[in-house]
C-alpha cells in the first residue's frame, strides 16, 4: 500500500524524524487557515505540492481535465508571496497532474500539502527498503537529492552509498557515521545526521514499511537534517497490525479494477495488453506472462487467484479480467498442487457458463488430476482451446487473437 507525502511526513514526524512542515487541503476554502495557520508558526515562505501516488511532481504538468489544456508547469511550487501561493493552490486542485510516472492519462490533484519553504544549502538522498537477495534492510544514500535514483545508477553508481543492517542486531550508531562520512558531512550536520538516521529507520521497522525514500534529504542553512519529501510503501500483509497506517488508504490513487480484486483475496495488476491472465501463483503468473510475450502477444494483466482456486474465485477473475475492453482472450494456466485439477475445471466450466464469457479462453492444468480435468473441458461443449504445456498454451492464445 502507498500513501502521499503528508501523511509519510505524519507518520515520520511521529517516530521524531525532522521533516518539512505543513497542513494538507482539499478545498481551495481551507488554503486561507491552512496559511494562517502556518504564518502563526513564524512560516513565511510557502510551498504548494499536489499530493497523487506517483513521483516526478515538480516536472510535472498540469492540464484542464475538460479543456485539455495547460494549466500550469510544475505540480510543486515555491513563493514567498502568499497571493501567489493561493494562484498556484487554485491551478492545482481538481486538475489533471501528469509526470513521467503517472503516464500521458496522469491523474487528478485532490489533495494539496501547503509546507514551509525552507532555505537549504545541499540535497542529499536516502532511502531504506529490504534486499531479498540477502534477507536484510539496505540503506542507500547518495550526494546526488534530487535526481531520481534509477539515473545515479546507471549514469554514477559509485555515487550510492549502501549499507545492510542485521535484523538480529538492528541500526547501530557506527552505520549511521559510516553513511554519514560517505556523504562527506562534517560538524553539527554530520552530528545531526547520526541523530537522524537511527529515528527514521525506526519509524520504517515499526510501520513494517516495504520501502522509506526521501529525495531530496537536505541539509538546512543551519545545518539542519530535515526531510523535505517523503515516500513510504507498506506491506500490505501486515496491515492488520497497524489500522492506523490503514487509514491512510486513498482509493481514489488505486485502479478500480485492483480495488475490486482485494475484495475477493485476488492479487490483480492491470497491464497495457490484451491478453487476460488466470493464474495460481505469484511465480507462475510472471512465467506465464514472459512466455505471452515470446509467443508475441501482451499480457493485458497479473492476476494470482491463490492456491485454492475454486468456482467462486474462478468466476471473480473472470469478472475482473472482462472488466477491462482491452482483454481480447484469456489463457489459464493452473498448476493443482493444493487443489486438484478436476475441481478448478469445473470452476472454469460453472464460471464460463454463469458469466457468459464471449471471448476465447484458452486453458492448461497440471498437477493432480490433469488428465480427468481435461476431460471435463473437451466434454462440457464450450469453446475452451486445452493446451497441455505452457508453451502450448501460449501459442493457441496468440493464434485465436489472430482469429
Amino acid at each position: 500500500m502507498k500513501i502521499h507525502e503528508f501523511q509519510a511526513k505524519e507518520l515520520l514526524k511521529n517516530h521524531g524524524v525532522a521533516v518539512q512542515d505543513g497542513i494538507a487541503i482539499k478545498k481551495l476554502s481551507q488554503f486561507d487557515k491552512a496559511v494562517g495557520a502556518l504564518k502563526k508558526r513564524g512560516i513565511n515562505q510557502f510551498v504548494v505540492k499536489s499530493q497523487i501516488h506517483a513521483g516526478g511532481r515538480g516536472k510535472g504538468k498540469l492540464y484542464d481535465p475538460k479543456t485539455k489544456e495547460l494549466v500550469l508547469e510544475g505540480g510543486v511550487k515555491f513563493t514567498t508571496s502568499e497571493k501567489k501561493a493561493k494562484e498556484y493552490a487554485e491551478k492545482m486542485l481538481g486538475n489533471i497532474l501528469v509526470t513521467i510516472q503517472t503516464g500521458a492519462e496522469g491523474k487528478k490533484v485532490k489533495t494539496l500539502f501547503i509546507t514551509e519553504g525552507l532555505d537549504y544549502k545541499t540535497e542529499l538522498y536516502l532511502s531504506i527498503l529490504l534486499d531479498r537477495g540477502v534477507s536484510k534492510n539496505v540503506i542507500m544514500a547518495s550526494t546526488e537529492g534530487g535526481v531520481e535514483i534509477e539515473k545515479v545508477a546507471d549514469e554514477t553508481p559509485e555515487k550510492i552509498i549502501k549499507v545492510w543492517i542485521d535484523p538480529a542486531v538492528g541500526i547501530q550508531a557506527f552505520h549511521a557515521r559510516e553513511l554519514g562520512f560517505g556523504l562527506g558531512l562534517t560538524g553539527n550536520a554530520f552530528k545531526d545526521f547520526v541523530k537522524f538516521l537511527p529515528k527514521l529507520y525506526n519509524a520504517y521497522e515499526k510501520s513494517d514499511a516495504s520501502m522509506l525514500e526521501i529525495n531530496p534529504l537536505i541539509i538546512t542553512n543551519d545545518d539542519r537534517i530535515v526531510a523535505l519529501d517523503a515516500k513510504m510503501n507498506f506491506d500490505d500483509n501486515a496491515l492488520y497490525r497497524h489500522p492506523e497506517i490503514l487509514a491512510y488508504r486513498d482509493l481514489d490513487e488505486e485502479d478500480p479494477l485492483e480495488i475490486e480484486a482485494s475484495k475477493f483475496s485476488l492479487n490483480y495488476i492491470k497491464l497495457d495488453g490484451n491478453v487476460g491472465c488466470m493464474v495460481n501463483g505469484a511465480g507462475l503468473a510472471m512465467a506465464t506472462m514472459d512466455i505471452i510475450k515470446l509467443a508475441g502477444g501482451e499480457p493485458a494483466n497479473f492476476l494470482d487467484v491463490g492456491g485454492g482456486a475454486n468456482k467462486e474465485t474462478v468466476a471473480n477473475g473472470f469478472k475482473i479480467i472482462l472488466s477491462d475492453k482491452n482483454v481480447k482472450a484469456i489463457l489459464i494456466n493452473i498448476f493443482g498442487g493444493i487443489v486438484r485439477c478436476d475441481r478448478v475445471a469445473q470452476g472454469v466450466i460453472d464460471a464460463v457458463n454463469e458469466i457468459g464469457v464471449k471471448v476465447p479462453v484458452v486453458v492448461r492444468l497440471e498437477g493432480t488430476n490433469a488428465e480427468e480435468a481435461g476431460v471435463l473441458l473437451v466434454k462440457s461443449g464450450l469453446n475452451f482451446e486445452v493446451a497441455k504445456t505452457l508453451q502450448e498454451a501460449a501459442e493457441k492464445v496468440t493464434v485465436v487473437l489472430k482469429k
